[in-house]
């Protein structure tokens, strides 16, 4: 085994542990009814950004950047929700609470970096009704499907290596203590607070992913309406305030659903409960994949419309085989 200084100064033997045992709720009883709920959530999850996904590309009308985004969204939503819920259901619903060490890091990447593409989407399309308002005459020229693309695949690359840096740190880590993750999952935070060797940058890292994956998106998409509105306040009569923010409704709704968990989670620090941590973020990480699907289904018109024109192909076609069927 290799030797290095600890944090404490002495020789300590370095420790990757087997295995990982998660936690999750402590003090609750009948709590898998909680898990058959996310169940449930997942299924609509699923369901729903698979129709999404499905509309926007049979619709050739919806291929603009902004539907870009929103495909996107809907893809990472639906990854995110394929990665996390159905290894809840197996660990607290099925009681297989030790997961591997390989395992529990492959868990952790997949999720941070499906949860850390959200708000990221998120601001995208906050730029696109920035522009779409503010520059309704240069909107074509300034958001265009190629700077769409390259922003969203930018993003992806900018996720996937800041979330390997963050695993390649973990595996610097001895696990001398305890292999107990206080969490619903392999959270980054409580694995490495496990540590007995120094894990200084893990730290430094995690604090800089809150700015990164949270405040910066979430005082981007801040701003962006903040400019919105004023130049709707500045420009517009109250009809076309009210058509040009009517716009933005659908996309309001998603930064609502995604955020205000989160920020009272982060207001509440430590002093939160371990359990209602656990259902905060739970709750934050599988809720907006079920229901922006839903939102966007029922708030933008374009989507709408787009269904009724699927349905209604697929009701002549059934009629027109059921007349060749009579023939």
């Amino acid at each position: 085994m290799n030797l290095f200084n600890s944090a404490l100064g002495k020789n300590i033997t370095f420790v990757r542990p087997v295995y990982f045992i998660i936690s999750g709720f402590s003090g609750i009883p009948n709590f898998k009814y909680y898990y058959v709920f996310l169940c449930f959530v997942y299924i609509v999850s699923v369901l729903g950004n698979t129709v999404v996904m499905a509309v926007i590309y049979l619709d050739r009308n919806l291929r603009t950047p902004k539907y870009i985004a929103v495909f996107n969204l809907a893809f990472v939503d639906l990854l995110g929700s394929s990665a996390l819920v159905p290894k809840l259901l197996d660990i607290f619903l099925f009681n297989h609470r030790y997961i591997s060490y390989n395992d529990c890091l492959t868990f952790l990447f997949f999720c941070f970096t499906c949860l850390s593409m959200q708000p990221f989407n998120l601001a995208a399309l906050s730029y696109d009704r920035l522009i779409a308002i503010m520059y309704p005459l240069h909107y074509h020229m300034k958001v265009t499907h190629r700077f769409m693309l390259c922003l969203i695949a930018s993003f992806w690359v900018f996720v996937i290596t800041v979330h390997l840096v963050a695993v390649g740190l973990l595996t610097r880590l001895s696990f001398c203590r305890s292999v107990v993750i206080n969490s619903y999952f392999c959270d980054h935070g409580p694995i490495y607070r496990l540590a007995c060797n120094d894990y200084t940058p893990n730290y430094v890292l995690a604090e800089s992913l809150v700015n990164l994956f949270f405040r910066f998106p979430l005082a981007f998409i801040v701003l962006s309406y903040v400019c919105i509105g004023y130049a709707l306040f500045k420009v517009a009569t109250v009809h076309e305030r009210y058509k040009a923010f009517k716009t933005c409704t659908a996309h309001l709704s998603l930064v609502g659903i995604y955020f205000i968990p989160l920020v009272i989670t982060f207001i509440a620090g430590s002093g939160m409960h371990p359990n209602g941590r656990i259902i905060n973020l739970s709750l934050a990480s599988i809720f907006p994949p079920m229901l922006n699907p839903i939102i966007y289904v029922l708030q933008t018109q374009e989507i709408k419309a787009s269904v009724k024109k699927i349905l209604n192909v697929r009701k002549e076609s059934k009629m027109k085989l059921k007349k060749v069927i009579i023939k």
